[in-house]
């Protein structure tokens, strides 16, 4: 056995923290991650640094916020960026990573050593010294793109859509490289001498609202849904697109019952992989396992559909981390942390030394149950204009200068219904955040020597 551990990192992608067992959800059925938190930890106050695919997993690679990693869009890292898989292959860590990564530029790898099953695609905007003219040519006709949230819920049904489709691949290629590596029966090339970082990152449930017709029929009449008008803040108001979504009770239901089913999907394969492992003789109690998403899904909460807002249903995400060899297991932690914060908390536990400049802070103490300093602060940025800072129970919310702020106590309001930001009490706690605003780069009195969110290990 190699004297560090091995790592599992598991991930889907749009999943509510709400919409699991182990979460208090009584209808979805999440056996396997239930039982993951069960016997690790749980963060129940976890977020992503960016509500949307493409930056908010460029942070996670990175251990970085948007504006530090240059990620504040739909942006990769630059080429050869100095991300965590990186860091653990010069290690000696076999990094292999089957399914999505989302990766946009000519770097598709990205510090993985190996990628199966991947989501390997170039984006148009990377394509070196490519002929505009040529590009215009070529425009996807009316009606071909993305579908409206409109459209995503008129459309939600039974159906073997491209996320089913990725996840099968993704999962038996995840199934099919463990069977190779701790045992390769015919080859006799095992390669578990070496300690190993594996990832099996799925697509589900994301949209589109499509899922197994079986688990479909289950849900169909058993879920809760949301039927709620949009607030009355320009930003908050918004679906994803920007454009108001007024659709039946039903499609809100088809679409709510494909979301569990995906969900449920996804625990299954996460299932068979962790059963694969067992079967292979591994010793699952001396893996560090760690499941989380990129973001939520609002799932028509405050009258909002997909992510990109700064509310608890896209913002905050599911987070267990899982090594009974280094600390027990059964708890819950409410302080609030960061999708960033897992670099180095990876690092921290398998022994590597935790790079500097990053935006990530060791969980370690947390996970061991210690009492410690901790900076209960928690950051998101959507874009560049569009900040949350979340500070124990207070969550700041900053859209430039022409839009009103926006402050949620969720002490006293965990349904985020009323902006409190210009509430007299509150007008310190408003002080405090317009300087952490502007420390971070971001307001009318940006520090124009931003650099990074400033933290400290507490190791």
């Amino acid at each position: 056995m190699p004297d560090r551990p091995n790592i599992l990192f598991l991930m889907s992608d749009q999943h509510r923290a709400d919409v699991a067992g182990y979460a208090g959800n009584p209808v979805v059925r999440t056996p396997v991650l239930d039982e993951l938190a069960r016997t690790g930890v749980v963060f129940r106050n976890a977020y992503t640094p960016s509500p949307i695919c493409v930056p908010g997993r460029q942070c996670l690679m990175s251990g970085q916020l948007p504006k530090t990693c240059r990620c504040e869009g739909w942006i990769d890292l630059s080429p050869n960026y100095y991300t965590f898989a990186r860091h653990f292959s010069r290690y000696a860590y076999n990094t292999a990573c089957s399914g999505k990564l989302h990766h946009l530029g000519t770097d598709q790898m990205q510090g993985w050593r190996q990628r199966m099953a991947p989501d390997a695609e170039i984006s148009d905007a990377y394509v070196a010294d490519r002929i505009e003219e040529e590009f215009a040519r070529y425009r996807p006709a009316p009606g071909t793109g993305k579908w409206s949230n409109q459209r995503e819920l008129e459309e939600a049904r039974p159906a073997d859509g491209p996320c089913q489709q990725f996840d099968r691949r993704a999962t038996t290629a995840a199934l099919d490289f463990v069977d190779r590596y701790f045992s390769d029966p015919l080859y006799l090339r095992p390669q578990s001498h070496r300690p190993l970082l594996l990832k099996l990152s799925l697509l589900q449930p994301h949209y589109p609202f499509f899922g197994d017709a079986e688990l479909f029929d289950y849900y169909l009449d058993r879920v809760p849904i949301y039927r709620e008008e949009p607030c009355g803040h320009p930003v908050l108001s918004l679906s994803q697109q920007n454009k108001p979504v007024h659709v039946s009770e039903e499609a809100i239901r088809r679409a709510t019952a494909s979301y569990y089913a995906m969900t449920e999907t996804v625990d299954r394969y996460f299932g068979q992989l962790l059963s694969r492992l067992e079967e292979l003789g591994q010793d699952l109690d001396e893996w560090i396992i760690v499941y989380t998403t990129d973001h939520g899904e609002m799932l028509g909460e405050h009258g909002i559909w997909e992510k990109t807002r700064f509310y608890e249903g896209s913002v905050r995400v599911p987070l267990i981390i899982r090594w009974p060899k280094g600390f027990a297991g059964g708890r819950d932690v409410q302080q609030n942390v960061n999708l960033c914060d897992l670099y180095a908390t990876l690092c921290n536990l398998a022994g590597l030394a935790i790079p500097e400049g990053l935006d990530s802070r060791s969980l370690v103490p947390l996970l061991r149950g210690e009492t410690c300093p901790w900076d209960n602060e928690t950051v998101s940025q959507m874009g560049r204009h569009h900040l949350m800072i979340k500070r124990d129970d207070l969550k700041y919310q900053w859209y430039g200068e022409t839009v009103p702020e926006v402050l949620f106590d969720l002490a006293r309001d965990p349904l985020e219904r009323e902006n409190v930001a210009a509430h007299p009490a509150y007008a310190e706690a408003m002080v405090t955040f317009r300087q952490r605003r502007g420390q971070l780069g971001h307001g009318p009195a940006a520090d124009p020597q931003y650099v990074n969110a400033g933290y400290r290990q507490n190791v």
